[in-house]
């Protein structure tokens, strides 16, 4: 048995600090970045900002030979998932969709085959 009292401060510091932590994200820009594919130099560039840290800057650098297809996963239900994967050598996959709002069916798509198409690899 326990007082309600104490129970509703213990919920109230749980909100308080998931709160916190939930603001940190969005002040730190968890998970922001961008993809660059440069057919000049022959790399692809995946750069993302992650928990401050000396590890805070993932920089992710590839060969353009290196990259063996472009998939997309597509799971419809309460949860929909539409993800557009840099499948590379080795089956390493690696996400170049954001997270959030899933876009629409017809615009991953298209998205998936223009990068299919200017990396001249295959769409799965």
């Amino acid at each position: 048995f326990f007082p309600q009292g104490l129970v509703m401060c213990f919920y109230g510091v749980l909100g308080f600090l998931l709160g916190v932590y939930i603001w940190l994200l969005i002040l730190w820009n968890l998970g922001e970045g961008f993809n660059e594919f440069n057919l000049e130099t022959g790399y692809v560039r995946i750069f993302r900002w992650g928990f401050p840290g000396k590890n805070r800057r993932i920089d992710l650098q590839y060969p353009i030979q290196e990259i063996q297809s472009i998939r997309v996963e597509i799971q419809e239900g309460i949860n929909p998932k539409r993800i557009i994967y840099l499948k590379l050598r080795g089956n390493r996959e690696i996400p170049l969709t954001r997270a959030g709002q899933p876009l629409s069916i017809q615009q991953i798509e298209t998205q998936a085959a223009e990068l299919a198409k200017f990396l001249q690899v295959s769409l799965e």
